[in-house]
């Protein structure tokens, strides 16, 4: 069975932008993800990009196609890992046209090497929504909204991920930075902000999914608190008619009953015949009110309390 963030992958990996600028930004994101630097003939400048997931694949190779005249060529192997999945490799063949792309990429600057800040890329707010979703493509795992609200994006790039957090933290997300061994993660583990991130990046059915598990979530979170409450006072009224009835038992041993008011004797009778009844029950069969039988009760439990205290100190109850 997939994973939700491979569904996630999947659906955004057929939304294509119209905008040139917005393109560039999402490939950026996906080339810096899974991309490697090789050297071809005469040290001209290629690419490697990585993924085992297939719909990624085929949206870096369409924005690759769309917005520059680089050569590719893709080749598809089986993974070393555990479950031996498909590994995609796309190459763009060095070439004198790759250094100006990746310079376009933000991937070379006019000295050369990674830049890793990307912020020509970034001025426009539906760049930075493209630029994000490229980079959820690239390197981004949620978990399903029955589990734990968990969304992160991970990559073994410093830059990389400062500006991600960045962008993240500039558009109000409340996202958290760490390291893990020799990759640097960005996270979300607000639900709503989960939520907001998926609608910005244009993951809509993903995002009702989420939305429809996370009210699911909560009404069964709901139910089971209901039910521990009610468990709980169901708990306390058993534990309560258990203690009525020792006291009232004590009350007889001791002689006293035949000396109190007949409400309280009708009333420790009625709670001796009926030991597991609720005070709603009692009050029904000896009608009165409900507060009247817990009147009563209380008063025939501090009674016993009393003559236990005074049995204690070695008195007699008279």
């Amino acid at each position: 069975m997939p994973s939700f963030a491979a569904d996630v992958k999947n659906e955004l990996a057929h939304r294509l932008d119209r905008k040139k600028c917005c393109q560039t930004a999402e490939l950026a994101a996906l080339l810096r993800m899974g991309a490697s630097m090789t050297l071809g003939p005469n040290m001209m400048l290629g690419l490697n990009f990585v993924t085992e997931n297939a719909a990624v694949a085929r949206k870096t190779l369409t924005l690759l196609k769309s917005i520059s005249d680089v050569q590719t060529e893709v080749t598809v192997s089986r993974s070393r890992r555990l479950k031996k999945n498909n590994r995609y490799m796309l190459r763009v063949v060095p070439s004198p046209q790759v250094r100006p792309f990746m310079e376009k990429m933000g991937m070379l600057g006019e000295t050369g090497g990674s830049v890793g800040r990307d912020t020509a890329l970034l001025k426009k707010s539906c760049c930075r929504h493209a630029y994000l979703r490229g980079a959820f493509m690239g390197g981004g795992s949620v978990n399903r909204p029955e589990a734990e609200c968990h969304l992160e994006l991970m990559t073994g790039n410093y830059g990389f991920a400062d500006t991600i957090y960045t962008v993240l933290k500039r558009m109000a997300f409340p996202a958290g930075f760490t390291d893990r061994k020799n990759h640097y993660i960005i996270y979300i583990k607000d639900g709503e902000a989960i939520m907001d991130f998926l609608s910005i990046i244009g993951a809509h059915k993903a995002l009702e999914e989420f939305e429809g598990g996370r009210n699911l979530k909560e009404v069964r979170n709901q139910v089971n608190r209901l039910v521990n409450c009610e468990t709980a006072n169901l708990q306390k009224t058993v534990d309560a008619a258990a203690y009525q009835n020792e006291c009232i038992k004590l009350i007889e041993n001791s002689g006293r009953m035949d000396g109190l008011s007949t409400a309280l004797q009708k009333t420790a009778q009625c709670r001796r015949q009926h030991p597991d009844a609720t005070l709603a029950e009692l009050a029904e069969m000896l009608l009165v009110s409900k507060s009247c039988v817990n009147h009563r009760l209380r008063k025939l439990v501090t009674l016993a309390e009393n003559f236990k205290k005074t049995e204690d100190k070695g008195e007699k109850l008279e």
